[in-house]
């Protein structure tokens, strides 16, 4: 009975992780208003499996925002691990940018956000300004950009491009990537314009709307 119920576990967590990487790629590509029988037929399991471990579209949506702000943490912990600052910053940079770690940031707003969300969030903030704060320390990062600065620079990395997947994508955003983080360093060549971006109003976003 013990190796019965250890295989049902298994498949059960094998089923959460194929609805999180179907829910993530659905949501991200045909809107946050797509069905979730979408997403359990992406993920090629039955309507039910989704509901006993979801029981609503709002409750899956904030386990994928955990499940990001988890990513996010493990990167700037791989980031702080390596030697050089800088080379530390790109990693991670690429790494959030790689995994979409903003791509859920339209949902801001309109779910409840749980303690879980809040605690994930502040480990990830704590650790992203340990990144940032070294790569500032070594010189290597222009002074005048934050953590939020790089926050949102990855935000805007992790959209979706339109139309179907291709490897043109990829490839542009790959591109289009590198000369951004030629631009985070120091000293920087045009200051950047505006004060910078502020912790009440970036975590503000998820504050529900009128």
């Amino acid at each position: 009975m013990g190796t019965g119920r250890r295989g049902r576990q298994a498949e059960a967590a094998r089923n959460d992780v194929r609805l999180l990487e179907a829910a993530h790629e659905v949501f991200t590509t045909q809107g946050f208003d797509a069905p979730v029988s979408a997403i359990a037929k992406a993920a090629g399991v039955g309507m039910g499996s989704l509901y006993r471990r979801y029981r609503t579209k709002e409750e899956l949506l904030q386990r994928l925002c955990v499940v990001a702000m988890e990513r996010v943490v493990a990167a700037a912990e791989e980031a702080l691990a390596c030697d050089d600052p800088w080379e530390g910053l790109t990693r991670y940079v690429r790494a959030c940018v790689g995994n979409r770690a903003g791509a859920l940031a339209p949902v801001a707003g309109t779910i409840e956000v749980t303690d879980e969300m809040w605690r994930t969030s502040r480990r990830a903030t704590e650790l992203a300004d340990r990144v940032v704060a070294r790569a500032h320390e070594a010189g290597v990062l222009r002074g005048d950009m934050t953590t939020l600065d790089v926050s949102l620079l990855m935000e805007q990395f992790s959209r979706p491009a339109p139309g179907p997947p291709s490897p043109y994508h990829q490839r542009a955003r790959e591109r289009l990537l590198t000369v951004a983080l030629d631009g985070l360093r120091a000293p920087g060549a045009t200051p950047l314009p505006g004060e910078p971006p502020t912790a009440e109003w970036y975590e503000g976003r998820w504050e529900p709307g009128p």
